[in-house]
């Protein structure tokens, strides 16, 4: 009998060390069919090929429930813009458990709060924030709140005469929500209520004149926010008050210099991230297609760029960290590729992996389940 328990036992230290991560991307595109999954090896660095994992349209964004135990996706279902909830399964599909309406056009970004109690949704179209809450089961429930952001900086007139709010996310405590409006040229902060799920108004953070505020990223220590700025292509630094949910900026960091804007005739700013260790940052340039990498200053959250790195794909409308942050993925939205790159951790160069590229159709989110 111990000899079989042993056994037994030793069957399950591979699963427990296993190397593979699931990897779930979000596509938005006539070719595209909904939510697709692949498995990623963390020793090699090499995709899977993604398959289909839920069929519903346009799931742009997605989000991870803190148990990881659930997915969530704005989307299209039949009534309209929706939320759409799924359970993971141990295999890594996904199963359908309920759609709720946004009621105010499409999301463009999803988060759920650390607590797991409801999560929020961005409204680009709308100029709107909609909350959500979750139940214990992880079904979404009915909208609880929408609040409609007022105003546009004008700068910029094709895109800052209205609000568009872009991303949402919270402080490292929970205790704040924070929503950059590229519309606004703000970060829109909002104070959380957990136990009675809602947000109420607290306060902003400017931005550069006509930079259009996409999506922002806490440092890991929590006390700077780094904002990227889609429509100059750069980054402000903001230092935080964690108590006050305040914020003060210091420097903003071009991503491209003005002779590699000028070679193309449309450059944008997508996405954002920090490195586990604190120590660099990564932003992603459509038009240029490329992913400039900054060295972070931890004692005053200044970033400087090192380096330029093509993406091998076409309208990187995303990017993202495998956990560890040994590996960088790319997602090329216009190419239909995702492309794997390695990450120096001394430095925080990345380098392209050969024959690491896999197509998915339309990828504009690149989300990890570890």
């Amino acid at each position: 009998m111990k000899s079989l328990a042993l056994i037994a036992l030793l069957s399950l230290i591979p699963s427990l060390f296993a190397a593979n991560v699931d990897v779930y991307f979000g596509t938005s595109g006539k070719a595209t069919k909904g939510i697709y999954h692949s498995s990623f090896d963390k020793d090699s660095g090499k995709l899977s090929p993604p398959e289909l994992a839920a069929r519903i349209g346009s799931p742009g964004f997605l989000a991870l429930h803190p148990k990881r135990s659930h997915l969530y996706a704005v989307a299209t279902s039949d009534q309209g813009p929706c939320v759409a909830a799924y359970k993971i399964e141990k295999n890594g599909s996904l199963t359908l458990l309920n759609t709720e309406v946004i009621g105010d056009g499409g999301g463009a970004h999803i988060s759920v709060h650390p607590s797991g109690n409801f999560l929020l949704t961005a409204q680009y179209g709308g100029g709107s924030v909609a909350l959500f809450p979750v139940a214990k089961d992880g079904k979404v429930q009915p909208r609880g709140q929408l609040i409609e952001h007022e105003g546009g900086s004008g700068i910029v007139a094709s895109r800052q005469n209205a609000p568009h709010p872009h991303w949402t996310g919270y402080s490292p405590d929970g205790k704040f929500a924070f929503v950059p409006d590229l519309g606004l040229d703000k970060i829109v902060i909002y104070k959380v209520n957990v136990d009675r799920p809602s947000i109420t108004a607290h306060g902003s953070a400017e931005s550069v004149p006509g930079g259009g505020p996409r999506h922002m990223r806490f440092s890991v220590d929590g006390k700077f926010i780094y904002l990227l700025n889609e429509l100059s292509l750069s980054v402000t630094t903001f230092q935080y008050d964690a108590k006050k949910g305040t914020t003060k900026r210091l420097t903003t960091t071009p991503a491209l210099s003005e002779s590699a804007k000028s070679e193309e005739g449309f450059n944008s700013s997508s996405e954002i991230l920090v490195h586990p260790n604190g120590k660099f940052v990564y932003s992603a340039n459509r038009g240029d297609d490329t992913v400039t990498a900054y060295q972070a200053n931890r004692s005053t959250g200044k970033l400087t760029v090192t380096e330029v790195e093509p993406v091998r794909g076409a309208f990187p409308r995303n990017i993202n960290l495998e956990p560890s942050g040994k590996w960088l993925l790319a997602a090329g939205q216009h190419s239909n590729t995702v492309a794997v790159f390695a990450i120096d951790q001394s430095t925080g160069e990345i380098t392209y992996q050969l024959n690491s590229v896999v197509n998915v159709p339309g990828p504009i989110c690149i989300l990890f389940n570890e």
